[in-house]
């Protein structure tokens, strides 16, 4: 929280893949001076431009957008260090009177980022798998020994041959550089460093799925069999997670000759739209979200405009 005491407002806006998230969020973000803070997972990562839909140089250059391009595609990334960053960068806009539009799809960002991170939820597959490797090499008593140094008042809580146990709370420390025992101390569903209103986009299941199939021709179009040529060429290996997301695997076997095109582009178009619809059992579940359609905009200005004015209780 910013040394004055006051919880930064934000305003969320998000919903599934190809709803017109950014396009509204720009729009408003015009009129009331902010500027955006990605809460999309693929985003992140130099390079990936076409097939991470990711705003063009235009819509960048209307309204600044932040948390895009900050790691290569090689380089570990998690929803932890998404928060922290993404916190940073909302205090500062913060200091600057300039109001931070928290803009995408990914839901387990957005939640870190809102309410903090928990114990129970995963962190970073890497950090876990490498741990795992660790306890099958050199047994659950040489990690209990390292968490006894890192986080001893949890070492206390656990049996020395509870390998799961143990991996889960070095993973929480090697992640985010904190013990479990402090997040249970400090985010037990307590960690709301802001005051946000969260609004969830929307249209017909229909148009949706046919607008995604359509953005997928569009990116094909924009050269994005080219976009992973490039990657490769560039060293960047085929397993690794961010070559592995929605698209990327589809063309990469294309280009390496394990699927055919029209196989390519029918997968391609039908695993997108299974994300979408993921994304939207994951933020209907969410009771926070005032639902609208991007054509609806215009009414949840004035929401968004009442909720800035409206005196924040935690001042």
């Amino acid at each position: 929280m910013p040394p004055s005491g006051k919880k930064p407002k934000i305003i969320v806006i998000c919903g599934p893949t190809g709803v017109g998230k950014t396009a509204a969020a720009i729009d408003v973000a015009e009129e009331i001076t902010g500027q955006i803070v990605s809460a999309d997972s693929m985003q992140v990562y130099r390079y990936m431009d076409v097939g991470t839909a990711k705003p063009t140089p235009l819509e960048q250059k209307k309204i600044k957008h932040h948390m895009i391009d900050i790691v290569d595609p090689d380089e570990a990334f998690d929803a932890a260090r998404y928060s922290f960053l993404a916190r940073k960068k909302i205090v500062e806009l913060h200091s600057q009177n300039t109001i931070p539009f928290i803009v995408g799809g990914t839901g387990f960002y957005i939640k870190a980022l809102l309410h903090g991170l928990f114990p129970s939820e995963p962190l970073a597959t890497g950090v876990c798998n490498k741990l795992k490797d660790e306890a099958a090499a050199i047994g659950s008593e040489s990690l209990y020994e390292r968490l006894a140094k890192v986080d001893p008042k949890t070492a206390r809580r656990i049996h020395p041959h509870d390998t799961y146990r143990i991996t889960r709370a070095l993973e929480t420390f090697e992640a985010t550089g904190e013990s479990i025992s402090k997040y249970q101390q400090d985010h037990q569903f307590s960690d709301t460093p802001f005051s946000f209103l969260k609004i969830g986009l929307t249209i017909p299941r229909e148009l949706l799925y046919k607008r995604i199939n359509q953005r997928v021709d569009a990116m094909i179009d924009a050269g994005f069999v080219d976009e992973v040529r490039t990657l490769l060429k560039m060293g960047y290996a085929a397993d690794l997670k961010s070559m592995q997301a929605i698209g990327y695997r589809h063309v990469v076997a294309f280009i390496q000759g394990r699927l055919p095109w029209t196989e390519t582009v029918r997968t391609f178009k039908r695993d997108t739209r299974r994300y979408a619809k993921r994304q939207l059992t994951w933020f209907g579940a969410d009771p926070e979200i005032l639902w609208t359609e991007p054509a609806r905009m215009s009414d949840m200005r004035t929401k968004i405009k009442e909720f800035l004015k409206a005196k924040n209780a935690d001042c």
